[in-house]
């Protein structure tokens, strides 16, 4: 006799805890005893920010680092810098999370929405080329899932219309294109700190530049548009407090020290998995472009395709997977394009300025992508070869129990 499913009633192939996170220990805790004592707990008057600024940047190769309160304020704080205002159009992905668009939206610009690519689910580059227009203002690139997007073919576009390039790379701490980190190829990159990513202090942001422009611009905004070397109560520009304290900045100075070691165990596993995935028809890996020297697998992703497992949806495997004791999920449920929110203000802003409407951009792969596509959380990664074996039984058995 069969044994059924978990979801059926039947014991789960996994009964053993995933690694927790986030991961810390006394070194965490060393640096924040310490921050406290010294009585300098705001980024004026501390060191911690400062110094995680510095290290930050020089792990990225970037000559620049401007900490911030979170993911969603640094990519706000690089397109104001970039001088994106009302009216404006930014193109970036229709497959990341709606903070990419939020940033514009909040300063009155409209985001307009690239395809993706089949083998990444990144930026498709010929997609931004196809919908520049004469109100485009800036790019930004996506790092999915931690994955580096196109950023040789981005960075020509981006030279051909005379566009900044801002990189997303809240998803992509450590991550290279051809050798090259995440966050110094653009004029400005973005990072998250928030806790669900490979490096975190809970929340907090970090912009970082090779211009020395672009990165007085962001450290005037991040601080209430004052100027770095201008009288306390001086501001040059209209702005807002978007500064890190030295809590977050102190945590994030050890995450950094553990972001190689944990970079390099999470591409073992991921590796080892797509390896041993591939005994599970209908469950693809999505394993990247080759030009990408270095993962920062945030998310493990895989295409779920339904007629492998006797036409079931990816609804019903998420469910029978959790079931099993595997944390996977779908990813975003539509295309960026088409969320609500981001179609509602577009329409608001293009009502506002006396612009005719417009349909949401189309992003026929982007659909399939968010119809069929399904993640892994980064702290999967942190297991063993055995965990990963747990993965592959668990779909292997649901797709038996399917047949």
């Amino acid at each position: 006799m069969t044994t059924p499913l978990a979801i059926d009633g039947g014991p789960p192939v996994r009964t053993q805890p995933w690694p927790s996170w986030p991961v810390w220990d006394d070194r965490e805790l060393q640096a924040l005893t310490d921050t406290l004592r010294s009585g300098a707990w705001a980024a004026i008057g501390g060191t911690q920010v400062h110094a995680l600024e510095q290290e930050f940047a020089l792990a990225h190769g970037a000559r620049h680092g401007i900490a911030c309160a979170s993911g969603s304020a640094a990519l706000e704080v690089a397109l104001r810098a970039a001088g994106i205002d009302w009216g404006d159009e930014v193109l970036t992905t229709a497959y990341t999370f709606i903070a990419t668009a939020n940033a514009c939206l909040l300063l009155g610009a409209l985001p307009r929405f690239a395809d993706v690519l089949p083998g990444t689910w990144n930026i498709d580059p010929e997609s931004v080329r196809r919908r520049i227009t004469p109100r485009t203002r800036a790019i930004v690139a996506v790092h999915i899932a931690g994955e580096p997007a196109d950023m040789d073919a981005l960075r020509q576009i981006a030279r051909e219309h005379s566009l900044p390039l801002i990189e997303d790379s809240a998803q992509a701490h450590g991550a290279r294109w051809r050798g090259q980190p995440v966050g110094s190829m653009g004029d400005m990159g973005t990072f998250s700190f928030q806790i669900s990513k490979n490096m975190n202090a809970g929340e907090g942001g970090m912009v970082l530049s090779n211009s020395d422009a672009y990165a007085e611009r962001c450290w005037s905004i991040v601080n209430v548009g004052r100027q770095r070397e201008g009288a306390f109560y001086h501001h040059a520009g209209l702005s807002g407090n978007y500064r890190l304290p030295e809590w977050p900045a102190a945590v994030l100075r050890v995450q950094l020290q553990r972001l190689e070691e944990q970079s390099a165990r999470r591409s073992e596993n991921a590796a080892y998995l797509f390896d041993a995935v591939d005994e599970v028809p209908g469950l693809t890996p999505v394993r990247g472009d080759a030009r990408v020297t270095q993962f920062a697998h945030h998310l493990v992703r895989f295409m779920y395709a339904p007629e492998q497992f006797n036409g079931r949806p990816p609804q019903d495997f998420v469910r029978a997977m959790i079931a099993e004791g595997i944390p996977i999920q779908q990813g975003y449920p539509i295309p960026l394009s088409r969320h609500p929110v981001v179609v509602e203000r577009s329409a608001f802003i293009r009502t506002r300025l006396g612009m005719p409407q417009e349909a949401p951009d189309r992003c026929p792969v982007c659909e399939k992508v968010c119809a069929q596509g399904l993640w892994l959380p980064q702290w999967v990664l942190l297991a063993d070869y055995r965990a990963m074996d747990d993965i592959v039984r668990a779909a292997q058995r649901i797709q038996q129990a399917w047949a």
